[in-house]
């Protein structure tokens, strides 16, 4: 049998830690408080920490943590840029059509 690998994509470990930290969605916070709030839960939790947060608030307030999830995936995303949205040529490791090197 082979080992269970526990890897976090960056952005699923961005999207845990803004889940986990103080920032709220009303406070409409900026780019750089939402770069801050992530570095910040990260230093202080780890990123299995802020994985392992996710997973109990999930657990105790599931309708909650959906809508708070929901949110941290829209806004890591749009500060940090969604990796799911690459060109096809760039997801294989190609350059996009029309680019020299």
């Amino acid at each position: 049998m082979r080992p269970v690998s526990n890897f976090l994509s960056t952005s699923a470990a961005r999207t845990d830690a803004l889940f986990v930290s103080s920032l709220q969605r009303s406070d409409e916070p900026s780019a750089r408080q939402i770069r801050q709030s992530v570095a910040a839960a990260v230093r202080q939790f780890g990123s299995r920490g802020c994985a392992g947060r996710v997973a109990q608030e999930f657990g105790e307030h599931p309708a909650l943590a959906a809508e708070r999830m929901r949110w941290a995936r829209q806004a890591v995303a749009g500060v940090f840029g969604d990796p799911g949205r690459q060109e096809p040529a760039q997801r294989n490791g190609q350059r996009p059509a029309g680019r020299a090197a």
